[in-house]
């Protein structure tokens, strides 16, 4: 009988035990090693994958710090123009209170002084009109000299200051 390929029984059954031997041994083998290695490269996955995981929790919670304090920034710029602004207005409402008590009092020192003005004015009157009273009584006592009496000279004291007039005295 002639062979296939050359193929004799015992090389097809020497093949085919080593096939088998074959693969008895990669079912041990991969029960001994394939499967522990699986199982070392599967949790290696799941841990890669929970710390990808957890990265990517960690950044939206940083995104989320970071919006947060930049939008507490903005808000802090607000803030502190509010508080600029309210300091300004009431350092401009303080100067503006300062400034009218500065001219009212300032009102009130001027009214004093002519308050005073017009009686120094008034006293100046015064002392001329009495001076005044008292050299028309020398003059007069002179000209008529003991003939007349005291009657008779404030009647003519009296007759000349009606002829000078009161506005002689106030100018």
């Amino acid at each position: 009988m002639e062979r296939l390929f050359d193929l004799d029984f015992q090389l097809l059954h020497d093949a085919i035990l080593t096939a088998v031997s074959v693969f008895f041994l990669f079912l041990i083998l991969s029960y001994l090693l394939f499967n522990p290695v699986r199982d070392m490269l599967k949790k290696r996955r799941e841990k890669i994958q929970d710390d990808i995981d957890s990265a990517k929790k960690d950044k939206e919670a940083a995104d989320a710090m970071r919006a947060e304090y930049e939008d507490k920034l903005r808000n802090a710029d607000a803030e502190a123009d509010t508080i600029l602004a309210d300091a300004r207005k009431r350092a401009t409402a303080n100067e503006n209170h300062i400034i009218a008590e500065a001219k009212e009092e300032a009102a009130r020192i001027i009214k004093q002084a002519h308050v005073e003005a017009e009686l120094e004015k008034d006293k100046a009157k015064d002392e001329i009109k009495n001076e005044m009273i008292q050299i028309a009584s020398l003059m007069a006592g002179k000209v008529v000299g003991d003939r007349m009496d005291t009657t008779v000279q404030d009647a003519l004291v009296e007759e000349t200051l009606k002829e000078v007039g009161d506005d002689t005295w106030r100018s």
